[in-house]
């Protein structure tokens, strides 16, 4: 079973989500959005561009892929 995204309000009116593996630790946090439809899009977003993304190591003062 995949992982899953939660959505929640911030306490602001806006609404924030979180990716939560199967075992419930929160693996990433997204910005606040204004409404939960931005905040779904932002969703779509992650899912587009996440399944292909390099590591981008830039610690240690230079760039490299791992």
């Amino acid at each position: 079973m995949a992982g899953r995204f939660v959505i929640s309000e911030d306490g602001q009116g806006g609404y924030r989500f979180a990716l939560v593996a199967n075992n419930g630790q929160t693996l990433a946090v997204g910005e606040g959005y204004p409404s939960k439809v931005a905040c779904v899009n932002g969703i779509e977003t992650v899912r587009r561009n996440a399944p292909g993304a390099v590591i981008d190591d830039r610690s240690g003062g230079r760039s490299r892929e791992i």
